[in-house]
């Protein structure tokens, strides 16, 4: 498919983002809610301004502290960085993208960075597929997807041949987002997975057979597949690389994550020799980001250094918002998605879809 063919989807418009009038109110324009916004509202009203005067001049007044405010700074930051991305075009891809999310180190951000930026992605009218091979099954939960052990799932996939399409699952509250979610019978697939024959190709294998009975019945063509992993090098982890053709690592902004990453490589380029001669290290997002701190900074500047065309320019702040999701079962792009989190997700989707 040329560049000129390829179709586009248009990133879509979030709750708290996307009309006009939300872009075009002063002071939504600085991030600021209604509630802000009245407060100030009230000071000039008792210093004898009307409010109607008050409320139209709030991004004013916010435009005049931003030399000497460092929260409207950030505001203003974040506003002209939501400016960028309203009305951005996402390329389609000339075919699938299959994502491995891995990375050694648990505790990094994986199953929070595989469900946000596929959320993304499928918000933009993209089609994605998130496959959990995780057994604590985090990916399910923050979908809103069944995962009991009477549901099947990915499980029944690698084990007991099932289809893939008799085990994914609409996302609730995202159109073209599906998951094949995990049980805790993977828990123990590790073991099972040892005697069976090509245990290694199980998942691609059968993610060939799902993209053929899509095309065979009419559907449309997955854009995305992201699959999400445990913090380990198992044959299910295994399973992922060689159905992959990119792997997405997430690093968390602290010592520990790189002497992570260096062991993640090595262990990648025996997939690359052995199984999987097209895997490549395609992205690395930093996440947990706190910009109050050295470390932070000094992690950030290392992996960009070693690494310049891989890391994504879009950095994963600290944020109790994208912590808070998936207790009500769903990613921070629907829970909040005028939050920082939910933001710096929507630019990391923007800039894989992108390269």
């Amino acid at each position: 498919m040329s560049s000129s063919e390829a179709s586009t989807q248009r990133i879509p418009p979030f709750v708290s983002l996307g009309s006009a009038r939300a872009f075009s109110a002063p002071a939504v324009a600085h991030n600021i809610s209604s509630k802000q916004a009245k407060s100030v509202a009230d000071v000039t009203v008792a210093a004898g301004v009307s409010r109607e005067t008050s409320v139209a001049s709030v991004g004013n007044v916010l435009d005049s502290i931003d030399d000497s405010s460092p929260i409207a700074r950030e505001l203003a930051h974040e506003n002209k960085r939501r400016e960028r991305l309203l009305g951005r075009e996402l390329p389609k891809p000339e075919k699938t993208r299959i994502f491995t999310v891995s990375n050694q180190k648990g505790g990094v951000g994986k199953t929070t960075t595989t469900v946000n930026i596929a959320a993304a992605l499928a918000a933009a009218g993209l089609n994605v597929l998130v496959i959990d091979i995780d057994p604590q099954g985090n990916a399910s939960t923050a979908l809103g997807i069944e995962h009991h052990a009477d549901v099947d799932s990915i499980y029944d996939v690698l084990i007991n041949d099932v289809p893939l399409q008799d085990v994914v699952a609409p996302c609730p509250d995202i159109d073209k987002l599906i998951c094949a979610p995990a049980t805790i019978h993977l828990a123990g697939a590790e073991i099972e997975l040892v005697s069976l024959v090509a245990r290694e190709q199980r998942l691609r294998r059968a993610i060939d057979v799902y993209a053929k009975e899509r095309a065979k019945n009419g559907e449309e063509r997955l854009d995305y597949i992201f699959i999400d992993c445990p913090p380990s090098l198992g044959l299910l982890t295994v399973n992922a690389f060689c159905a992959a053709g990119e792997v997405l690592i997430p690093i968390q902004c602290e010592y520990y994550a790189l002497e992570g990453l260096s062991q993640l490589l090595k262990n990648i380029e025996m997939i690359q020799k052995h199984l999987n001669a097209d895997l490549v290290v395609s992205t690395i997002l930093l996440t947990m980001y706190d910009g109050r701190t050295n470390l932070a900074a000094q992690v950030a500047a290392e992996v960009r250094e070693h690494f310049p065309e891989q890391v994504l320019g879009a950095v994963v702040p600290r944020s109790v918002r994208i912590s808070e999701a998936p207790s009500y079962q769903q990613t921070v792009m629907t829970y909040d998605p005028s939050s920082s989190g939910a933001l710096s997700y929507l630019e990391a989707a923007a800039e894989i879809a992108e390269r």
